[in-house]
């Protein structure tokens, strides 16, 4: 078999301790036990732009790939990945323009899929009897689902996390209250802070939300900034702000496109969530009916919220 680790010589097979230096003070037992599982890191290439992974678990077995939010990367389940690699071939890799993968001169959705099938196709996904799964959160579940849709053969299923999926006419009665995360101009370039305390003091989840592990919450702080000339600044290319024109139109759709999409699925949500709420369940079960779709799992969790990892 082919793998990422054939095709780059820079990948590497060790364990994601080295991630909590810096990032962590005093970490729990069940943390650095979660991070000691051994993973292997590199990059691959999808047309000249290298794209940053994570892998766990033996290739033989079936495959997941997991898909990040928006402005977050693939170490949001660097603690998580590692419970489901007894059983699995695991990948997370960062979405182009945010994380430690480079950035493109635009983040369209078909370059979105594109890069999510090179990926799961360079790092082996593919050649397992067993079509892969997707598990992705929020926006990542966005991506997850154009790309089942585009290629509804080459995937088992998805698990959608906490994705908004809200009644249109909440949607419109609130639109002060949700839009997308953040509203950085695309041409601005991120700011510099002077020490990494005051570039930490500016990290906050979208939509906020009380933070049940501080230790989590940290380690995601500290991997979403980079040190460069003159201080700290965040990892994300401003450039990923710039959104179709037709986006909101695209999020109204988002419902049909969750219960429209092939193979098997399920929902997962936090029961705290602001953006999938407990009338979203309803908006769900009511447009399968009007698909005549087969049903599927919702699942909430309680005590969670939007960022179900860091609950």
């Amino acid at each position: 078999m082919t793998t990422a680790t054939d095709k780059e010589s820079n990948a590497l097979t060790t364990t994601g301790l080295g991630d909590l230096e810096h990032a962590v003070t005093d970490p729990p037992a069940w943390l650095s036990e979660a991070l000691s599982v051994p993973r292997e890191e590199g990059f691959v290439d999808v047309d000249g732009v290298k794209i940053h992974y994570f892998r766990w678990g033996d290739p033989s077995k079936p495959g997941i790939l997991m898909l990040h939010g928006f402005l977050a990367h693939a170490r949001c389940f660097a603690f998580i990945a590692p419970y489901l690699a007894a059983d699995y071939h695991v990948v997370a890799y960062d979405l182009s323009g945010m994380g430690d993968s480079d950035t493109r001169e635009s983040y369209p959705d078909d370059v979105r899929v594109h890069e999510l099938m090179s990926v799961t196709e360079q790092t082996g996904l593919f050649e397992h009897d067993t079509r892969p799964t997707i598990i992705a959160h929020s926006y990542g579940g966005h991506v997850g689902l154009a790309a089942v849709h585009a290629h509804p053969d080459r995937f088992a299923g998805i698990m959608v996390c906490d994705l908004m999926i809200l009644r249109p006419s909440f949607l419109e009665a609130h639109s002060n209250l949700f839009k997308s995360p953040g509203n950085q101009d695309p041409d601005r370039p991120n700011r510099i802070y002077p020490d990494f305390a005051t570039a930490k003091g500016r990290y906050v989840l979208s939509p906020p939300q009380e933070v049940e592990e501080q230790v989590l919450f940290d380690y995601m702080a500290y991997h979403s900034l980079k040190q460069v000339e003159g201080g700290w600044s965040w990892k994300f290319d401003p450039s990923v702000f710039r959104r179709d024109s037709n986006l909101g139109q695209k999020w109204l759709q988002t419902c049909d496109k969750m219960v429209t999409a092939p193979g098997r699925k399920v929902i997962i949500h936090g029961r705290e969530s602001l953006l999938f709420n407990a009338d979203s369940v309803d908006y769900v079960r009511e447009t399968i009916a009007e698909h005549n779709a087969t049903d599927f799992p919702i699942i909430g969790i309680p005590h969670a919220r939007h960022h179900l990892m860091l609950d």
